[in-house]
Formats: structure tokens, sequence, C-alpha cells
């Protein structure tokens, strides 16, 4: 981390444990820049982005009533621990279940999310006799944070895409002693998800992810060009279609800037507010489900659970370091890879666009689940945990 927590740099292959001690000045800080925030005039349209009326009631709530204390004290509690890999510090939440038994599962978060999009899922996952599961449902857990996300060291020199995010992941899980283990994630969590896949390491049995990567060479052409639908496509196959040219040419921005010039956007790094706007204008339905939160009607994301996110990112200053992820892949999220280990997918109506079954099938030859499910969207684990430790449970059943 920054100067914002006391850690231990790891050295060779050893794991140490890691400390959060967040320093008062630095909240305080945090609090003066947020009031003397300099604010531009009302939007004139709702399409062009983040809207006043909600930012300032974000803004208002994380001055004056917003606890980062509170939700530190819940966060240190869990077992944080940091180890080198190929000379990146990289932080890991570690939690080993008390079931005899309990597979290991590594679950990687995306971007603008980071370790705290995990933690309701931590306790379901770990303790499943509690949660309406079966003790032979049990995992351990390791949740990692990105290279440049949350308190993993910022990578200084060039490289790190998410085939080499992949590579240290499996290396870590092999440093932790886990000789067979699983996988799961979502948005750049799936992408280094489906990249340990390809690596075929000895060990993994399967993964699981709530951001399929299905589309074949044709309809990804089609769809970055904006052709209109395809003949011969299912109802699914055509809504999925659909969905995914608007967003390609209405909900990329973001992306575009990041993966061309992200050094550029200091002022994410020197405003909270700025970083705000920034993170919470991911997508559209994640941006309507935020907005809710701050006017008194939240959905699955509560006010506090937007700003601890947040606050992470600017207490550790990863604002920028994160976006480079964007500048380091040349994948195409959405293309299919090649996966031949098992899959499953779970589908949320409100993700970046529904899979088709059909569009599944064809992109993992051993798909052993599939399920669309009614509540949800990209930051599934953070907003229907449930739901999702359901879904990962089901998954991984058979691989046991």
């Amino acid at each position: 981390m920054e100067p914002t927590a006391s850690t231990k740099s790891a050295a060779a292959e050893d794991v140490h444990k890691f400390t959060i001690d967040v320093p008062e000045e630095q909240l305080e800080d945090l609090r003066n820049r947020i009031n003397a925030t300099k604010w531009p005039d009302r939007e004139v349209d709702p399409s062009q982005g983040v809207q006043l009326e909600t930012i300032q009631a974000l803004a208002s709530y994380w001055a004056t009533d917003y606890d980062w204390r509170k939700f530190e004290e819940r966060f240190a509690a869990l077992p944080h621990f940091i180890t080198k890999i190929d000379g990146v510090d990289i932080h890991f939440i570690h939690v080993r279940s008390e079931h005899e038994d309990a597979l290991p599962l590594i679950v990687t978060h995306g971007w603008p999310g980071s370790t705290i999009e995990q933690l309701k899922i931590i306790d379901p996952l770990t303790n499943p006799t509690e949660h309406g599961a079966s003790a032979a449902d049990a995992f351990h857990l390791v949740i990692p944070s990105l290279p440049g996300h949350g308190f993993s060291g910022k990578p200084t020199e060039t490289g790190w895409d998410p085939i080499r995010i992949a590579r240290a992941w499996v290396v870590l899980m092999k440093r932790l002693g886990y000789t067979e283990f699983v996988a799961q994630g979502g948005d750049w969590g799936n992408a280094v998800t489906e990249q340990m896949a390809l690596l075929k390491p000895e060990g993994l049995l399967g993964i699981h992810t709530n951001m399929p990567a299905t589309l074949s060479p044709d309809i990804s052409k089609a769809i970055q060009v904006g052709d209109p639908t395809p003949e011969g496509l299912s109802a699914d196959e055509k809504k999925a279609y659909e969905i995914l040219v608007n967003f390609f040419a209405t909900g990329t921005g973001y992306a575009s800037e990041m993966a061309n010039r992200p050094q550029t956007l200091y002022g994410i790094a020197d405003s909270p507010v700025g970083l705000a706007a920034w993170m919470i204008d991911h997508d559209v339905a994640s941006y309507e489900l935020i907005a809710r939160a701050f006017v008194g009607e939240p959905g699955g994301l509560s006010r506090d659970d937007v700003l601890d996110n947040v606050t992470h990112y600017w207490l550790t200053n990863t604002g920028i370091s994160s976006a480079r992820l964007y500048w380091e892949s040349h994948l195409a999220f959405f293309d299919v890879k090649g996966v031949e280990l098992p899959v499953g997918v779970t589908v949320f109506p409100d993700e970046l666009y529904p899979a088709p079954r059909s569009w599944a099938e064809e992109a993992y030859p051993k798909l052993i689940h599939f399920n669309e499910v009614d509540e949800g969207g990209h930051f599934a684990a953070w907003e229907q945990p449930q739901i999702l430790s359901e879904e990962i449970r089901a998954t991984f059943r058979s691989l046991r």
C-alpha cells in the first residue's frame, strides 16, 4: 500500500502476514478534498454521464456520514497476506474452511472492483453449513488483489497482462501448498481465470465465470463494426447481439481511455470525487443500481458498499495503476479463447451481455454447469452473494 498502511515486503518465496492501519490524517485529507470539490454545471441530458445530483449526494454522505473505520475493522480482521511473485508484491486474503476436504478456490476481482467485491461470499463458501449447504460444499478461499490494484504492488515494468497474472496465480496456489484447486472470476477476473485454464496447470480442475467469453470470430467482428443483426440467430442470440452492439457503441468510453492513455487520468489521483465518478460509471445497469442507493432506494449495493470500494482505491492511490491493465491487455474481452477444461457459467440478467446457452456450449466444450439467474449484474459477488455462492457450489460439486 501507499503510506496508508503498514506492510512487510515479501522476499524470495516467503508469505507474510499483511496489516492494514490507515493514518487518521489521510482520512482527514480525504474529507477536506471532498469538501473542496469544484463542481461543474448540471448535465443537460442524463445520457451525458454521472448526474450531478447523484455525485453530490455521494460526496455529501462520504464527507459527513461515511465511516471508513467501521469497514476497516471488519476488513482488517480477515487473514491478509503478501508474497512476491515475478518481482511484484501480491496481496491476498486467504480464508481456510474448518471443514475437512474443502476444495481450494481462487477468486479474482475485476475493475472497478477489488477484493472488497468478494467479502460477502467468504462465509457462504468457507462455512456452507451456516448457509443452507453441505459441509461437502466447503472451499478454502484465496482472494488476491490484481497487480496495481488495492494492496498489491504496482508493476514498474510493462507486461503485466491477464496472461502473466494467470501464471502468477498458479504460482500463488502452488506456493500455498494446493495441489488441486479451482478458479472463479468475472470482468478482468474472468480474463485471468480463462488464461489460467488455457495454461492447463497441473491441479487446476475447472473454472466458473459470471462474465463468459462466448463470441465466435464472425459474431465478434460483426458486433465491433455495428453490423445489422445476422440472419438465423435464436431469440436469445439476437438479444445478446443487440445488447453488445449498443454496449460497444455507447458504453466503452472508460475502457478506451484506459486502454490508450491511462496515465492522462491525473484527475482521479488528485480528486476523490473525480475518482468516484469515474468508477461508478462502469456500465448503465451498475450505475443505475448505485445511483438508487444514494437517493434512499438501495438494491444489491448500499452507499457504504460503494464507498468502501472507492475509499479503498483512494487510500491505496490505485486509480491510475489499476487503469494500466486495460493498456496492458490485448485480449478481446468477449471472444472465445478455446478453454478446454470443465467450465461453469452463470448468466446474471444485468451483466454487460446475457450469454446464450448455445454460445456457451460452443465456447466451452466441457460445459458442466449453465444457469440463468433472476437477479444481479456485473458485480455478482457483491450484489448477490448468496446466488453466486450457490452457483459456485453447483459448478464444482462434480469435480470434487
